[in-house]
């Protein structure tokens, strides 16, 4: 017993030499206490996380569906494929114009899933440079070859074409980039990025995070909203966002729908959502269709950026249309330092450290929401003024 009580205390080397370098760059990740102030750091662009009324709702929809399972039971293959699966799939291929959409349990899963299965040995990818981990992991996980462009560059993208398409004329080629950007929030040229693809025949895939909810005509996002949903090959849409519930999905042909239940291993192995997880995915796009939350969002966010241009901030931020409004601090320590002295004000704004971005770009992260006040906006924009100059 005193020999198993050693070997369990034991922790290997080289796992404690990298939390030390963590540790010594200031950048040691730990789980936050529970979330108080002013919210400027959640995904929740909308409030729809909060909405009282949505709660009875899905309520009534588990009733109408029949459906009295707490669990999903299994695999989506095996017993987890219950009656509200379907009809969320179906309003949601509508709702993006699209022929079919395959729920995921997280954005995660759909794009390892995605990247994973689909691009084969010999193919190629192309993704822009600050692509989500996401991504980045299933790409790692493919037996095709990945290849990184500057970020939102689409002249490099074109050079890039052609320098790896000369001798792929057997093999396909897949162009990835995020609608959103979500260290930044900026957008990249979906309508350039797309008629690239067109003229080198390559496979368009588009990640709609962050873009979900918060543009385009009732929020379906900048695809829908440039009028491109024909050009694209796969979008992915993820609701922990501002849709304010979980899971993902992607929206495709039938016949890559068909492909990815076969093939994708995200899917194929693990217990499927539970069925209040999707009937909510359902409340969410009901939601979406009548909320006037979404106007309210992008007054917040005009409102935003007139502020950043009145106080000259506009050189500290990264130009951003979205929910997500970047400013660069220069040092994780430095960064630290003034989201603490934000949440110590009742502002709960969040530093995003090094390595999560590279090392000299750490920033404060402004994630604007509905229901922010302008009094709010203008009250945390003048702490930040306040808060750098102390730091310099």
């Amino acid at each position: 017993m005193l020999i198993f009580a050693i070997i369990m205390k034991r922790f290997p080397h080289k796992l404690s030499q990298k939390m030390l370098l963590r540790q010594e760059n200031d950048a040691l990740r730990s789980l936050p206490d529970k979330i108080l102030g002013v919210d400027f750091s959640s995904n929740d662009y909308l409030g729809f996380s909060k909405r009282e009324e949505s709660s009875a709702n899905i309520n009534n929809l588990l009733v109408n569906f029949g459906v009295t399972s707490l669990g999903a039971t299994g695999s989506r293959l095996l017993t987890g494929n219950h009656s509200l699966y379907n009809e969320a799939e179906k309003r949601i291929a509508s709702y993006h114009n699209a022929e079919a959409a395959l729920l995921f349990n997280s954005g995660y899963d759909a794009n390892i899933g995605f990247f994973s299965s689909v691009p084969q040995k010999g193919d190629l990818i192309l993704y822009d440079e600050l692509i989500h981990a996401s991504i980045r992991d299933g790409i790692q996980m493919s037996l095709a070859k990945g290849y990184k462009f500057k970020h939102n560059d689409l002249k490099d993208l074109e050079e890039k074409l052609k320098r790896y398409t000369q001798n792929t004329s057997n093999n396909e080629i897949y162009v990835v980039t995020e609608s959103v950007f979500s260290m930044d929030g900026d957008t990249p040229d979906l309508q350039l990025i797309a008629n690239i693809c067109l003229s080198y025949q390559a496979f368009f895939v588009v990640d709609e995070a962050h873009g979900l909810g918060v543009f385009g005509n009732q929020g379906k996002g900048l695809v829908h909203q440039l009028g491109l949903t024909s050009s694209v090959f796969a979008v992915i849409y993820t609701y922990g966002k501002a849709m304010g519930c979980h899971g993902a999905a992607i929206v495709c042909s039938n016949e890559l729908k068909n492909y990815l239940i076969n093939f994708a291993r995200s899917f194929i192995y693990t217990t499927g959502l539970p069925p209040h997880s999707v009937a909510s995915i359902i409340q969410a796009y009901l939601d979406l269709e009548k909320t006037s939350q979404i106007q309210n969002l992008r007054d917040n966010i005009d409102f935003f950026v007139s502020q950043i241009l009145k106080l000259g901030l506009q050189d500290q931020f990264v130009k951003s249309e979205s929910a997500i409004q970047s400013c660069i601090v220069t040092g994780n320590s430095e960064v630290k330092y003034i989201a603490g002295n934000f949440q110590k004000c009742g502002f709960d704004v969040k530093p995003i450290l090094s390595p999560t971005v590279p090392q000299g770009q750490e920033r404060l992260r402004f994630c604007l929401h509905s229901y922010n006040t302008q009094d709010e906006i203008m009250e945390v924009l003048k702490l930040l003024v306040t808060f750098a100059q102390k730091v310099k």
